[in-house]
């Protein structure tokens, strides 16, 4: 079975960080061209980062540059988000999303809630 499961999402304090973690299964995850989206209640996903299957090359979007780090083990069929100094307005949902090379199919997971509150 093909999916994507989000973790390590939960209530943050402004000003700190977190990771979370989106371990694919069911693939052959050094095919997969992973990045990161976010979505507030009513708004469209917005692109955070992505990382390339082959280089682990990087991109981010102009909003996170600094803040934000995209990792992956090909090892563990994992792809991680690190978020540091976080604010209100990083509430949201988090969810990953994959592009196989190979086979040009797409898939999303369940995303993962991130709450930045004292």
């Amino acid at each position: 079975q093909v999916q994507l499961v989000e973790s390590g999402g939960g209530l943050v304090q402004p000003g700190g960080s977190l990771r979370l973690s989106c371990v694919a299964s069911g693939f052959t995850f050094s095919n997969l061209a992973m990045t990161w989206y976010r979505q507030a209640p009513g708004k469209e996903r917005e692109l955070e980062g992505a990382i390339l299957s082959t280089s682990s090359t990087t991109n981010y979007a102009d909003s996170v540059k600094g803040r934000f780090n995209i990792s992956r083990d090909n090892d563990k069929n994992t792809v991680y988000l690190h978020r540091n100094n976080l604010r209100h307005e990083s509430t949201d949902v988090y969810y990953c999303y994959a592009i196989d090379r190979i086979t040009k199919y797409d898939y999303w997971g369940q995303g993962t809630q991130v709450t930045v509150s004292s």
